[in-house]
């Protein structure tokens, strides 16, 4: 008994020993670590690359996966006071100043902002990064055109001409995240004053509103399987490499291109902060490092088919033969956008479907 005491007493007192020694620290714990990452259904990632940052950070990576950018963003306000994940991407421009006022991101300054263009860094706190960015433009049935013998498109202004009448179908931008880049780019180009006039002629000349994206493009548009009606759609101006990378019989050209004039494409800029309260706070930071990193940039534009905001990252060459990134895209602040986009959305609504 004396011997087993003395041999017990021997243990406690390591054990207080190694304690002050590391100042009381729990031991840390040998199994993976969890990130839980909240986005919108069309966030993908190839499983190499992701396989990479948990292997690197002996962690397992986890998403929360909502309709749209917007009800992800809903739900982390919404759950605010029990953070349900460590990371929320997918936060464009349009809702850039709710998320922001929301206060619901910590501030987190990557090293590797360093080499981000200062036109897609929008918060001077950095509690939202910039990680990718797309073009919302026109997008036409070049088939159509020339077997027509019409010239497409050039500008916003074209689409209220009487040769291209019932040929256009945009978006709710109630809605549909295409659907409001593509409003909001009228707003730019004609400003308060003109684009509800504008809106109308539009009304007129039978522009034909569907509620979302893939009724547009898949169901409405004459370019699509769907074999619709209508040759001049709002997608992207990634549709077209999109459509030779999923072509069923392999093609060298798309059937169609994006009308990349001054002012006709809004650019939409995705964002990554952490949410306050995160429990994986330092591995959050590394997940963010890593979204900027050269390997997770490269990855974007065949799984997301959106743009890398790192200058080193180079594009596919699908891309860079099938696309064009607008040079003079229109330009809102968030700010702008966050104080009138509820509005504009009920004038639009009144002008437009009434």
């Amino acid at each position: 008994m004396m011997v087993r005491r003395m041999i017990s007493l021997t243990s406690l007192f390591a054990l207080m020993a190694t304690a002050c020694a590391t100042g009381g620290a729990s031991p840390t714990p040998s199994g993976p670590r969890t990130l839980t990452v909240l986005t919108h259904e069309s966030f993908a990632l190839s499983e190499g690359v992701l396989k990479e940052f948990e292997t690197a950070n002996n962690a397992t990576v986890q998403f929360i996966k909502q309709p749209d950018a917007g009800q992800a963003l809903t739900r982390a306000i919404l759950t605010r006071d029990a953070p349900e994940a460590d990371v929320l991407f997918g936060v464009d421009n349009t809702f850039f100043s709710r998320a922001i006022e929301a206060g619901i991101l910590d501030a987190y300054r990557s090293p590797a902002l360093a080499k981000i263009p200062a036109e897609y860094q929008l918060d001077p706190q950095a509690r939202l990064t910039p990680i990718d960015f797309g073009d919302v433009c026109l997008n036409y049935d070049k088939v159509y055109f020339a077997d027509k013998g019409l010239r497409p498109p050039q500008s916003l202004a074209d689409l209220a001409k009487p040769e291209y009448k019932n040929l256009l179908v945009v978006e709710n931008p109630a809605g549909s995240s295409p659907g409001l880049a593509f409003m909001l780019a009228t707003i730019s180009a004609y400003g308060e004053g003109g684009w509800l006039d504008y809106w109308a002629q539009l009304k007129d000349n039978g522009v034909k509103v569907v509620e979302d994206w893939s009724t547009a493009y898949f169901t409405e548009f004459s370019a699509s399987s769907g074999g619709g009606a209508r040759p001049i759609v709002v997608s992207y101006a990634s549709s077209p490499p999109a459509e030779v990378v999923f072509a069923d019989t392999p093609i060298d050209e798309p059937r169609t291109a994006a009308i990349i004039a001054p002012g006709a494409c809004f650019r939409q800029i995705e964002f990554a902060g952490i949410l306050k309260g995160a429990p994986g706070r330092g591995l959050a930071e590394k997940w963010i490092d890593f979204m900027l990193g050269v390997r997770y940039q490269e990855d974007l534009p065949l799984n997301q088919f959106v743009y890398p905001v790192n200058p080193d990252a180079k594009l596919p060459e699908v891309f860079v033969k099938h696309s064009r990134i607008a040079e003079r895209p229109a330009n809102l602040a968030p700010d702008v956008i966050a104080a009138s986009r509820d509005r504009w959305i009920d004038e639009w609504t009144e002008v437009v479907l009434k």
